[in-house]
């Protein structure tokens, strides 16, 4: 195995075959450049090593990712039914030593070359002897891969000069197989965390996962049983705050378009030329500002389930064009006349009386009909008092862990302020106030006094409108005893002794507060 020297040769020869390598260099470069598939690409650099440079039947192998196994990527004028048969490992032959050492080698004569494994059988060429040149594919000081080529053997010609231009192309290679190769592993990496975090949502908004017992919203169950396999428009409606989104996206996820995209759009949010924009999308130049084509979300829900949260606070146009995609299944983009066709489930909400916006002309009579085919009702939380207390020690786990606190549970004098309150807010105002509770929380129980001071003038719950100190200081302090009383089983020595007073004060403070601690008692 010996380099070759580089044999003299006159000027006017050297400069044209310079021109011919910068040529085929070129060349290479553009197929690195607008190539999609890796394969296709680097068969297409053989072909240009062989067709410009006389270098024939080359190979490309790249080294297995997690293995020391070297796999033929492609193989040009090689029998295609052994590229997958055969394989190297590092260090084994000529492609393997220079996976190895990550040194190029010329071999002049394969023939007397005993590092050669000629596992494609071709040690002469029509009686000629043949020449064989092998480069690292490098990333840095790592060898991922080699190319190949054969010549045959002349004597005249400079191996080196053939060995130079390999090396600069093997280079080329290399920067294109790493970007190929990143990118697979974002992807890979985007694929992962998108099954993750679809199941997670899933799992989220099962309707299973919705909180509540109650028959209310036992009924809301039912009726997304019975049309979450559809493709029936359903309109939501309740309330701010009663979870109208939630039971959307449990529509969604029980259907069979449970893997194509969830789209929402709050329409109350936008103003109606942005919102038409936002819906069906719009043109290059359509508007001021509109330097680019953009799609709509109705396209982007394709397949999938388009969300119109608040759909009420639509304008006359925007209803008119609305009503054309439920009836039609058609749209066009703002500023274009090609009619576009969508095949996007459709779920709307409010919290608005559509009856008395259609008989007062402020929406249209028509597109109440084509929403209302089947809607469901979620009642507000003052109507479903017995799922106060599943919401709330919901969120209180779920605030604990986020803060990483402690809490476990919530009083009684609590539990009594929240039962009697109104809650205008619905679930989401008594997410914040959960939220608030178990932040401001030093131990590992909610108090009434934790918990906003709305809440805390209730007379329902045990305490007075006024708020002052007195009475606030009494609050507290009826809601040490009592939580004391549970722990103890209502035992008044041993709720003494927890609290660190005596029974005679004990008693004094249980009589002064009106509290019963009979009923903290449990049969044993």
């Amino acid at each position: 195995m010996d380099s070759q020297a580089v044999k003299p040769r006159d000027a006017t020869g050297g400069a044209a075959r310079h021109v011919g390598e910068l040529e085929t260099l070129y060349n290479i470069s553009q197929i690195l450049v607008t190539g999609s598939n890796q394969r296709q690409v680097l068969a297409e650099v053989l072909d240009a090593l062989e067709s410009e440079l006389g270098m024939k039947r080359g190979m490309i192998t790249l080294l297995s990712l997690g293995s020391d196994e070297i796999t033929i990527e492609v193989a040009h004028n090689l029998p295609q039914s052994r590229e997958k048969q055969i394989r190297y490992r590092v260090g084994e032959g000529i492609t393997g030593r220079v996976m190895q050492t990550g040194k190029a080698m010329i071999v002049p004569k394969v023939s007397e070359e005993p590092l050669f494994l000629d596992r494609f059988e071709r040690k002469k060429e029509g009686g000629h002897e043949i020449s064989f040149i092998c480069v690292p594919i490098s990333i840095g000081k790592e060898a991922i891969g080699a190319i190949s080529v054969d010549k045959v053997y002349d004597a005249a010609v400079a191996l080196e000069e053939d060995k130079r231009v390999l090396s600069i192309v093997a280079s080329m290679i290399a920067n294109d197989v790493s970007t190929r190769r990143e990118a697979a592993l974002m992807n890979r990496v985007l694929e992962d965390e998108n099954v993750r975090l679809r199941s997670e949502l899933e799992d989220r908004f099962r309707p299973e996962n919705i909180i509540g017992n109650s028959n209310a919203m036992r009924d809301v169950y039912r009726q997304i049983h019975q049309v979450a396999a559809s493709d029936t428009t359903v309109v939501i409606r309740g309330e701010s705050g009663t979870g109208k989104e939630l039971v959307a996206h449990a529509l969604h996820y029980s259907s069979p378009r449970a893997k194509r995209p969830f789209i929402k759009v709050n329409c109350a949010a936008l103003n109606e030329n942005l919102l038409d924009s936002e819906l069906f999308g719009h043109e290059k130049g359509a508007f001021t500002g509109a330097i680019a084509s953009r799609k709509g979300r109705i396209e982007e829900a394709e397949g999938g389930t388009l969300f119109l949260d608040e759909i009420g606070e639509f304008s006359p146009l925007t209803q008119v064009k609305l009503l054309r995609v439920l009836q039609e299944r058609q749209f066009e983009r703002v500023g274009s006349n090609k009619a576009l066709r969508s095949n996007a489930r459709i779920i709307v909400a409010t919290n608005r009386d559509l009856e008395t916006a259609v008989g007062e002309g402020r929406f249209r009579q028509d597109l109440y009909y084509r929403i209302n085919v089947f809607p469901i009702f979620l009642p507000p939380l003052r109507e479903r008092k017995d799922d106060i207390l599943l919401l709330a020690d919901h969120f209180v786990e779920q605030y604990a862990r986020k803060m990483g606190k402690e809490v476990r549970r919530i009083s009684t004098p609590a539990i009594n302020m929240m039962v009697a309150y109104h809650w205008p807010g619905n679930v989401r105002e008594l997410e914040n106030c959960i939220e608030r509770a178990v932040l401001i929380s030093t131990d590992n129980v909610i108090h009434g006094h934790h918990l906003p001071p709305t809440l805390q003038t209730s007379d329902a719950s045990d305490t007075v409108g006024t708020g002052s100190l007195e009475e606030r200081v009494n609050l507290f302090t009826r809601d040490l005893i009592v939580d004391g009383l549970k722990r103890c089983n209502g035992n008044l020595a041993a709720t003494a002794r927890d609290l660190g007073a005596t029974p005679r004060i004990l008693r004094y403070k249980v009589k002064e507060l009106n509290i019963d601690y009979r009923r903290y008692r449990r049969e044993k």
